[in-house]
């Protein structure tokens, strides 16, 4: 589950991390009470205005009806409001959202930590993930910070520092020390970038994160190691050990489609093609998408309504297929293993008539336990739908039905 930047900041704060001190706000006169806030709390006199979205490179980004980049600096109040205006409300569009961007309802003001002082300011990467086939948590980290950390893979990859934590012992001081020392701090920077690593890691151990990335860390002009910007991915499979986090989804980043299978308990992935599938199981999915591929055409989406499809289940997964305007094609591709293929054959009938003016091609392939009631009940039924018994055919189906 992704949460939002000012969300991330709050949760790294309560276990001793260092942040940009900020305020969200949803209305430019919120967003002026927030700067004046900001002003007597930390004495900042410049003021960031960053959109809140799920997605990363907002900098860049532009709000597509003013023009306005994603993150803006005001620097007096006076600026603040009109600046503010100019991207809540608007379609904010970045290299993560594609042309159809996403729309702004929120905006952090933030205090300027870029200050003039003792030294240049720096910027760093930092990040904490599982590495799966290593079987532990990896942190990784850079001295190019505030740029894409796949960018700086492909040109420079010597400049990515990797530590692997040994889930038994946890991350250990030298682990610590040894990142610190690889990012060239010293001092009271070096100190802290030391305790910054501890505490990040002990936050993202504690949430049960899937990711944590901060781009940038900044090393300010007086030697303090904060967190500019703050991504976090909770883990959706541990989310209900933390109902206090599972509070802090918001629903208007999400795809509509993806939230409705899931109150329908399906497992629902939207992608770019044109043929819809309905399949029981991961693996037996991306085998369907597969062979949608070979048959010419390009799957719309991952659906997997589970080992207990039944009318209920199937008639969900029929209306959020057909929400999507570019299928025009169903396979459905279901192994009865646990669940019956004649159950499943009643409730593709079932759900078809209910749903009603269907006008695309249905094919639905049953393999397993009755597998041949369940095509006899197919053909029988009088509709619109194809059966198949063998893989082979229903990509032959497929090809056949694009063309």
């Amino acid at each position: 589950m992704n949460i939002h930047e000012y969300q991330a900041k709050d949760i790294l704060k309560s276990f001793g991390v260092q942040v940009q001190s900020g305020i969200v706000a949803d209305n430019p006169d919120k967003a002026l009470s927030a700067a004046k806030e900001l002003n007597k709390e930390t004495g900042t006199s410049w003021y960031v205005i960053k959109a809140q979205i799920h997605a990363g490179g907002r900098g860049k980004g532009k709000v597509r009806e003013t023009g306005s980049n994603g993150v803006v600096l005001a620097k007096s109040l006076e600026e603040v409001p009109a600046k503010v205006k100019a991207i809540i409300g608007g379609t904010l569009v970045t290299h993560q959202t594609g042309e159809d961007g996403k729309t702004v309802n929120k905006v952090l003001i933030a205090e300027d930590v870029y200050y003039p002082g003792e030294s240049e300011p720096k910027e760093y990467y930092l990040s904490i993930l599982l590495d799966r086939a290593k079987g532990c948590n990896v942190i990784m980290a850079s001295t190019e910070g505030g740029m894409d950390i796949e960018e700086v893979a492909e040109k420079t990859p010597d400049k990515i520092i990797k530590e692997w934590i040994d889930p038994a012992l946890g991350l250990q001081g030298f682990q610590s020390r040894k990142i610190a020392f690889a990012l060239g701090l010293e001092g009271n920077a070096f100190k802290e970038m030391v305790k910054f690593v501890f505490s990040l890691y002990k936050a993202y151990e504690a949430t049960d994160s899937s990711m944590f990335e901060i781009n940038p860390v900044l090393k300010t002009s007086d030697n303090k190691i904060l967190a500019v910007d703050a991504k976090v991915n909770l883990d959706d499979n541990a989310i209900y050990r933390h109902k206090d986090l599972a509070e802090l989804r918001d629903l208007s980043e999400e795809d509509p489609a993806e939230i409705e299978a899931g109150q329908s308990g399906l497992s629902y992935v939207k992608l770019d093609g044109n043929v819809g599938c309905m399949v029981n199981g991961a693996g037996l999915a991306m085998a369907t998408m597969d062979i949608i591929k070979l048959s010419g055409g390009e799957p719309a989406n991952f659906l997997d309504v589970g080992g207990g499809a039944n009318a209920e289940t199937v008639e969900a997964g029929f209306r959020i297929i057909l929400k999507d305007p570019n299928v025009k094609a169903i396979l459905i591709n279901i192994f009865g293993g646990i669940v019956r293929c004649d159950r499943v054959a009643n409730g593709v009938v079932e759900a078809y008539k209910k749903i009603g003016n269907i006008d695309i091609p249905i094919i639905v392939r049953l393999q397993g336990t009755n597998a041949e009631e369940g095509a006899k009940i197919i053909e029988e039924s009088g509709l619109k739908v194809t059966s198949a018994i063998v893989l082979k055919d229903a990509a032959a189906k497929v090809k056949e039905v694009l063309a």
